[in-house]
C-alpha cells in the first residue's frame, strides 16, 4: 500500500502563497486518483482539488476556485498544490489522499472514496 507525506505547510501572511507538496512512498502514485482535503479548526474535513492519473483537475466550487492548483509529477511521485492568494479563512490543517477506485465526478469529493491518507500540514494565514 502506498504512504503519504505532506509537508510545506507554515504561515503566511494574507494575499501570500504556498505551494504543498505530497511525496508518496511503498508503491507508484500512478495507480492511484489524488486530492487534497482541508480540515479547518471546529469544521468537517471537506475537499479542495482533485487529479486523475490522466492528469484531468476538479476543484472544489466557491472559495479555492481559481486561487489553487493541483499537480502531480508521477516520475517524482509527488503531488502538489499550489495555493495563491491566501486568506485567513483558508487556515487549515491540509491532507493528502489517494484512491484506488474509479471514481465518478460526484465520488471524487467525498472523503470515503479515499483509502490512503497523509497525517497533514498546517496552514495558517494571518490578516
Amino acid at each position: 500500500q502506498v504512504q503519504l507525506v505532506e509537508s510545506g505547510g507554515r504561515l503566511v501572511q494574507a494575499g501570500g502563497s504556498l505551494k504543498l507538496s505530497c511525496t508518496a512512498s511503498g508503491r507508484t502514485i500512478n495507480s492511484y486518483s489524488m486530492a487534497w482535503f482541508r480540515q479547518a479548526a471546529r469544521k468537517e474535513r471537506e475537499f479542495v482539488a482533485h487529479i486523475m492519473k490522466t492528469g484531468r483537475t476538479t476543484y472544489s466550487t466557491g472559495a479555492v476556485k481559481d486561487r489553487f492548483t493541483i499537480s502531480r509529477d508521477n516520475a517524482k511521485n509527488t503531488v502538489f498544490l499550489e495555493m495563491n492568494n491566501l486568506n485567513p479563512e483558508d487556515t487549515a490543517i491540509y491532507y493528502c489522499a489517494a484512491s484506488e477506485y474509479m471514481l465518478t465526478d460526484s465520488s471524487r469529493s467525498e472523503r470515503t472514496s479515499y483509502n490512503f491518507w497523509g497525517q497533514g500540514t498546517q496552514v495558517t494565514v494571518s490578516s
